[in-house]
């Protein structure tokens, strides 16, 4: 099959399951007449029962949110829950046959591989914009050090306002990340959030309406050089525990205030976001591995994991 083929069936096959979100925010006073603010992003049908998945920034604050679908029915929606850590909100419409999007396995995304972007930027009539790059950088971060820093897909495909909560394809048509964000500056640059995160957050919103997460009871403080040096540590790396919940997983498991965190599930933990990747794929009550460093000694420890105060 000839390259120009390949893209456009992709393109066809992932804008059956595209829509338009239309948000409304309430009336904006006006001197003869009231008008209200519109919001606009894009959608990704989740299921064939009238899920939608867009991005929560998109609709917060909006007192309507409507989604035009593919075939152009336009309909009002409920909102099912959101999840603001990842920027995921998931709506409901009274509609049952509509085309489920097919998601990829974004873990095995590979830089230099090709990609589509589907979206309706600035609302424009006509129906869903395509544009085309690469996989510029995988995991990437916009906002280092935040708790909940979400691993972003990185790529030079436009992505520009009304774009957000679009979805991100392979070649096959595949969903591999949505839409999240742009640099306004910034040239040729956007980001998305990876599919196998989308679908695990998105699933769990259809379920229960809210997303648990697990938890280990600590506050502290990334390990730098300056850290190291104040209190004395022999380490450069990890997280270091200045206060812990009592009674939480992490002080039942027998971590102590001024341990530092070097790994979890065996995976290393240098920072924050590595510290908040982990716990993202763990379950909630899963029994796990963490290693400490105590004045200077390594300790194995086995910690059940708990789940976040809401």
């Amino acid at each position: 099959m000839q390259t120009e083929e390949i893209y456009i069936n992709a393109v066809e096959k992932a804008a059956k399951s595209t829509v338009s979100v239309r948000t409304a925010n309430g009336p904006m006073n006006h001197p003869f007449h009231c008008f209200p603010m519109h919001g606009v992003g894009s959608g990704i049908v989740l299921s064939d029962k009238g899920h939608i998945l867009t991005s929560w920034h998109v609709i917060t604050d909006s007192t309507r949110v409507m989604v035009a679908l593919p075939d152009g029915r336009i309909l009002g929606s409920e909102v099912v829950g959101v999840d603001r850590e990842t920027d995921v909100a998931v709506l409901k419409v009274d509609c049952e046959d509509l085309i489920p999007a097919e998601f990829g396995d974004s873990d095995e995304l590979r830089l230099g591989q090709p990609i589509l972007a589907i979206g309706n930027p600035l609302g424009l009539a006509g129906g869903p914009t395509v544009t085309s790059g690469v996989v510029s950088s995988l995991r990437r971060h916009i906002h280092p050090g935040h708790r909940g820093a979400t691993p972003l897909i990185q790529t030079d495909a436009a992505i520009n306002p009304g774009n957000s909560g679009g979805p991100l394809i392979d070649l096959k048509g595949r969903v591999i990340g949505v839409a999240a964000a742009h640099i306004p500056h910034a040239e040729g640059i956007g980001f998305a959030i990876p599919s196998n995160l989308i679908k695990k957050i998105s699933d769990e919103i259809i379920q229960s309406g809210r997303v648990a997460r697990p938890w280990l009871g600590i506050v502290g403080y990334e390990v730098d050089r300056r850290i190291a040096y104040f209190y004395g540590l022999t380490t450069n790396r990890g997280i270091f525990i200045t206060e812990l919940t009592p009674g939480g997983p992490a002080e039942k498991a027998g971590v102590r205030v001024g341990d530092v965190i070097h790994s979890l599930a065996q995976s290393d933990v240098q920072n924050m976001e590595d510290l908040t990747t982990v716990l993202r794929m763990k379950k909630i009550e899963e029994t796990t591995s963490m290693e400490v460093e105590r004045n200077g000694q390594k300790r194995q420890l086995q910690v059940t994991l708990g789940t976040r105060p809401f």
